[in-house]
């Protein structure tokens, strides 16, 4: 495990990464870190994430869930605690609002479908949790049902939440997740969305175990949506006129290729 000083170096780079891609503005969003000393490397609270240094970075307890710095961190903190207690081989959490996943979540709409190869290889299913309200206890045991399922969720009406064995593989799964949506968005305007048949999602899943990647207990328990819809089948009507739908490609295309 990397010593406590290159974690806050890394917290601050992820930071600086998620705030330059804007997937978090503002003070939004967290980061966190697990130590060898069963202690959490938090940002802080009420801070810019995209402006941090080690220096002002929170420490807190595991088990006590308890502040042990002068920094406090954000009381969304429990979030990270629950991922951390419930998946030991999880050593970072990110939560950011990627702003079209984000918007999937406020529409009610997961991301478990099985439809990029990439999403399946390096982040598997994406499902949407119940709401709950932000810094209670609501949203760990909205998690609770998928945590052990899943290496990132959709909160509904609030954002996104990814784990990793280290802060730059969760970062990395926080930019998979949001491109995932504009993919999706761009494919649901278009009016058709081609999900991937199970026999492919089952030899997807053979390359994670080949690659030495964790493998999420059953993909298909968060969605079954090539059971219901065929490859090829899934027609949508299109969400918009033409025009419209030019300008979203443009700029979705446009904030690609920065």
């Amino acid at each position: 495990m990397p010593s406590e000083f290159q974690l806050r170096k890394d917290i601050v780079l992820a930071g600086k990464r998620l705030y330059a891609k804007s997937l978090i503005v503002g003070t939004e969003g967290n980061i966190s870190a697990r130590t060898a000393r069963a202690k959490i490397i938090a940002t802080p609270k009420n801070v810019n994430k995209g402006f941090l240094d080690t220096e002002s970075l929170a420490i807190v307890d595991l088990e006590t869930g308890k502040s042990l710095s002068k920094a406090q961190p954000s009381s969304e903190i429990k979030m990270h605690l629950h991922v951390y207690r419930s998946r030991p081989e999880a050593n970072a959490v990110v939560h950011a609002h990627p702003p079209v996943a984000t918007g999937f979540s406020v529409a009610g709409i997961d991301l478990a479908q099985c439809i990029l190869p990439e999403l399946i290889l390096t982040v598997g299913p994406v499902p949407l949790t119940r709401y709950g309200t932000p810094s209670t206890e609501e949203v760990p045991k909205a998690i609770l049902p998928h945590i052990h399922k899943s290496n990132a969720f959709l909160l509904a009406n609030h954002g996104a939440l990814t784990l990793g064995k280290s802060i730059d593989e969760a970062t990395d799964k926080m930019e998979m997740v949001e491109q995932f949506a504009r993919v999706l968005l761009v494919a649901r305007a278009l009016g058709n969305v081609n999900v991937l048949p199970k026999e492919e999602v089952s030899r997807l899943i053979e390359l994670r175990k080949l690659n030495g990647q964790e493998i999420p207990p059953s993909i298909c328990e968060s969605c079954n949506y090539c059971e219901k819809t065929p490859v090829g089948k899934g027609k949508d009507k299109p969400l918009m006129k033409d025009e419209e739908l030019l300008k979203l490609v443009t700029s979705t295309v446009r904030e690609m290729m920065k």
